[in-house]
């Protein structure tokens, strides 16, 4: 998604910049494809891909809902953190189990 944010590219294009092979890249781009996060459209022998951001903004959407919740609670284990005593005394390590034999 990130190299074909810069604007619309075909499948060598993004095998040079991604340094992977052809059949990784066709392989991704078919997966995000198939979620809408991708169009395709063809020119002679070429395919070319473009980023479809608006299934993105619905993720972002989706994602801000829980925002202040998340913000909530990570300001909370911040203060569970800030009133433990900086000078804990270390713990023993795990005891590793034997594995029969």
């Amino acid at each position: 998604m990130d190299a074909l944010s810069g604007g619309e590219s075909n499948v060598s294009d993004l095998v040079s910049a991604l340094n992977i092979t052809q059949s990784a890249v066709s392989q991704q781009l078919a997966v995000l494809k198939s979620a809408g996060l991708v169009s395709e459209r063809s020119e002679g022998r070429f395919r070319h891909y473009r980023l479809q951001a608006k299934p993105l903004t619905q993720v972002a959407a989706w994602v801000g809902r829980y925002r202040a919740y998340l913000e909530r609670e990570l300001d909370a284990l911040g203060r569970v953190l800030d009133a433990m005593p900086e000078d804990l005394p270390p713990r023993a390590p795990p005891k590793q189990k034997r594995r029969p034999r």
